[in-house]
Formats: C-alpha cells, sequence, structure tokens
C-alpha cells in the first residue's frame, strides 16, 4: 500500500506505516505543481534582486550579511556541511525515514520554495530503501532540527552516510545502488530541508503509537491482577467515570471490564473486599488520564504533521514571504514532555499492583514472591526490584526537557530541547514496557 503524502492527510498511522512497516510513499501531481508554483515566484524574486533571509543572507547571528549571486549556491552547501554536526550513536531509522515522510509533506504544501527534484529525490530514498545515517545527538529544537535535518540533507549532495540492504555505506555508494541521482543543492533548496521540526515530530508520532499499546497492555496486567486479588469491581462500574467527565477514564475502565467478562470475579463467584487499595480502584482515573494526555499529543503532533514549520514561509498566491518562528518545536516538545510522566504515573501504579502481588500480607492468600517454595525458590522477587530500578530511571527522565533552553549566540535565544524530549523519552518508553511486562509475568504466576 501506498500512503499519499498531500500536504494535509497524514496521520499518526500512516507515518509509522512508512516509518516502520517500510510503505512507499506518493506526492501527487496537485502537490508537485504547488512546489513548482511557489519555486517559480522565489526565483522571480531572487532575479528582482529582493533579500532572502537563508538564501542571499547567512543564517542565525549572521543573518546581517548579504550574500551576492556568485556565494548563493556555495552558501548552501556549506550550510548542509555546518549544520550535520550532531553526534552521538545513529538514530533509529524508523526515525530518520519518518522525518523524511514528514518533510516531504510539509513541500506538498507548495510553501517552501525547494525545487520540485528535491522534494521527488527524497521520496524516492524512502521508496527505494536509502535511509541516511543521522547521528541522535545535536538538535535543540530550533531552528528546528537542524543538525539531524542536516544529515539527512547530505544525501541530496551525494555526500554523508546511508543504510542500504542491510549495510552501512558512504552516501554516494548507496544512492549508486539504489540507482538514486542526487539532485544537489541550489539556493533555498538545503535551508528548505533542514528549517523544521520534522525530526522531533516524527519520532513523537512513533512514541505516541508505542504509548497507545502500552497503555492496553497496561489496562491487560491490571485486569490479571485484579482477579488474582479478588479486587472489588465496583470502582471499575463505567457510571462513576462517566458522571466525572473524563473521556480517558471511560475508555480504560470499559477495556479492563471487557478483560474480566465472563470470569469467575465478574461473575460474583469470589468474594471481594468491600474497598481496596487505591493501586487498585484508582486505576481507571490514572490510566484514563494518561489516554487523555496521549490524545492531546496526537492532536498537536498530527497538526504539526500536516502544518508548516518552515522558515521563511512563501505565500506564492500573494507573492509575499514572511520570516518568523514556526520551526520552534514547543507545540510538541511540552506536550511529549508530558506524555513521558504521564507513562510514567501508570508504571508506578503497575508496580504498586505487583508489590501487592508479591506480599502475602496484602496478596489475599498467595504465597511469598508468588512462589510455592520459599527459601528455596526466590519466586518474582528480583523481578519487583527490578522494576525499583527502572522507575527510579523514569523518574529522574520525566524532568521536562522543554524548560531546559540553553541560548545560542543570544539570538537563537529560546529554544524547545526537544530532541532532548524525544531521548529521554526513548528510554521511558523502553522501561515501560519493562515494568508493565513484569506485572503481566507476576499476574499471571498469581492466576495459576
Amino acid at each position: 500500500m501506498t500512503v499519499i503524502l498531500d500536504g494535509s492527510s497524514l496521520s499518526i498511522q500512516k507515518l509509522v506505516n512508512i516509518a516502520r512497516e517500510g510503505e512507499n510513499v506518493e506526492i501527487p501531481e496537485i502537490a508537485i505543481k504547488r512546489i513548482t508554483r511557489c519555486r517559480d515566484v522565489f526565483e522571480e524574486k531572487l532575479r528582482a534582486g529582493e533579500i532572502i533571509y537563508g538564501v542571499n543572507t547567512g543564517v542565525g547571528e549572521l543573518s546581517e550579511t548579504v550574500l551576492d549571486n556568485r556565494q548563493m549556491e556555495q552558501a548552501q552547501k556549506n550550510l548542509i556541511f555546518s549544520h550535520a554536526s550532531g553526534i552521538g550513536d545513529p538514530a533509529p531509522p524508523e526515525f530518520v525515514r519518518g522525518a523524511m515522510a514528514g518533510r516531504i509533506n510539509l513541500h506538498a504544501k507548495g510553501q517552501s520554495a525547494c525545487r520540485p527534484e528535491v522534494t521527488s529525490a527524497l521520496a524516492e530514498m524512502l521508496n527505494k530503501g536509502v535511509t541516511p545515517v543521522v547521528c541522535l545527538r545535536g538538535s535543540v529544537g530550533a531552528s528546528g532540527d537542524l543538525a539531524p535535518m542536516a544529515q539527512i540533507a547530505l544525501l541530496l549532495m551525494g555526500e554523508g552516510e546511508a543504510y542500504y540492504r542491510g549495510e552501512r555505506l558512504p552516501g554516494s555508494v548507496a544512492l549508486e545502488r539504489a540507482g538514486i541521482t542526487p539532485p544537489g543543492l541550489k539556493p533555498r533548496d538545503g535551508l528548505s530541508v533542514i528549517n523544521g521540526s520534522n525530526f522531533i515530530t516524527a519520532a513523537s508520532a512513533i512514541q505516541l503509537y508505542d504509548m497507545a499499546r502500552l497503555l492496553r497492555q497496561a489496562e491487560i496486567a491490571c485486569a490479571m491482577s485484579l482477579e488474582a486479588l479478588k479486587a472489588n469491581l465496583s470502582p471499575f462500574n463505567l457510571k462513576l467515570s462517566e458522571v466525572r467527565g473524563f473521556p480517558g477514564s471511560v475508555l480504560s475502565a470499559k477495556a479492563i471490564m471487557r478483560c474480566l467478562r465472563g470470569g469467575d470475579l465478574y461473575n460474583g463467584k469470589i468474594s471481594a473486599r468491600l474497598q481496596d487499595a487505591y493501586s487498585l480502584r484508582s486505576t481507571p482515573q490514572i490510566i484514563g488520564t494518561a489516554h487523555d494526555m496521549a490524545a492531546y499529543c496526537a492532536l498537536q503532533v498530527e497538526t504539526e504533521l500536516n502544518g508548516i514549520c518552515d522558515n521563511p514561509v512563501f505565500f506564492p498566491e500573494e507573492s509575499l514571504i514572511l520570516t518568523g518562528a514556526n520551526f520552534q518545536s514547543m507545540p510538541v516538545s511540552l506536550p511529549m514532555d508530558m506524555a513521558s510522566i504521564a507513562l510514567t504515573a501508570v508504571c508506578v501504579l503497575s508496580e504498586r499492583r505487583l508489590n501487592r502481588l508479591m506480599n502475602p500480607a496484602l496478596s489475599m492468600g498467595l504465597p511469598a514472591c508468588l512462589t510455592k517454595n520459599p527459601g528455596i525458590c526466590n519466586g518474582m522477587m528480583i523481578s519487583q526490584y527490578t522494576t525499583h530500578a527502572l522507575i527510579a530511571e523514569q523518574r529522574i527522565l520525566s524532568a521536562p526537557a522543554s524548560v531546559q533552553s540553553i541560548p545560542s549566540n543570544d539570538q537563537e535565544d529560546f529554544v524547545s530541547m526537544g530532541m532532548t524530549t524525544v531521548i529521554k523519552n526513548m528510554q521511558i518508553f523502553e522501561n515501560a514496557a519493562g515494568i508493565i511486562g513484569i506485572e503481566l509475568m507476576a499476574a499471571a504466576q498469581a492466576l495459576d
């Protein structure tokens, strides 16, 4: 199946299909016409001698420097070479593919003034499996994801490195093997690829997709623990969540009760306590809040996926160019800080249910550490300690990155640090899978 990148209909699911599942992309003819029209207007302005930021001027702190016609093309190449300054481990290829898809979708709106050959080359790389090698660290989230996107843009000049058919190769070799001719960079082309929050947004989209799956797993684990602990199911009656009014709580209570339907606890064959601890009866409210936060984040991310995060922004119908700060990734980075906090809370709740399964004073008759042979066998004891280590990490990593701005040259004096959010969320989400997985194992042992 091919995903159409038309500038306005890219969803989280579609981005995951491209980035993770390797689906092909297509740029519709109407989008190519928009890109071409914008480029024509841009070139008219350039011939007329109009000063355009990042084309015949320097960038950032050097934006007051005016370039002559002979310098413009070399300046675009130098821009990419200088900005491809990230370091550290390579980013997951799915993040890179997602960022490329997001940038193509932005170009499809026809307001970036790049040549259509540039956009088509990015699409060809996606479709033929050429994935640029991008270092994970180096972006501060404004003026967009300059360092990682510049490492993608290197391929457009036949430079850099790329993965192709399982090998890490020089960019020129990967492109040649895939049969792709690099389009090179003309005035404006380089900046049109790197100025914006596409990398942060793509990574966040993939993380939100995984968060939705983790929350469903947390609800399954909760249902298993409830049955094993002979919990009172009154707190999961939908009427309680409905009268409070939060949709996530209703969603979570429904999911948990659906898991329990048909079992002895659901059918009243097991005697339950009159009132359980918060870690059991508060689950719809806590996982529900995470659902609500994920829904808000998804709205922000999908808005950004289909918006203009470039600078400058061209309005070809009005022959207008506006320079602003649409590259700021705060609309994504701040919500994603909140998403990781919500997921960490879900994990703390999971560990508390695990503790009740393990502690014979709280477990409604289950043996200590869920082993029938205490002393000889340690059961799930050390697995619980593992959750403690992971949660300690998560609590530290949950400190928001979006308030950690470090000024650059005092021109770019407030940045979102959105890439830091992405990096710490990678570990938070990995830890969450471990914590919830351990509760699932313990609950299964308890039920046995």
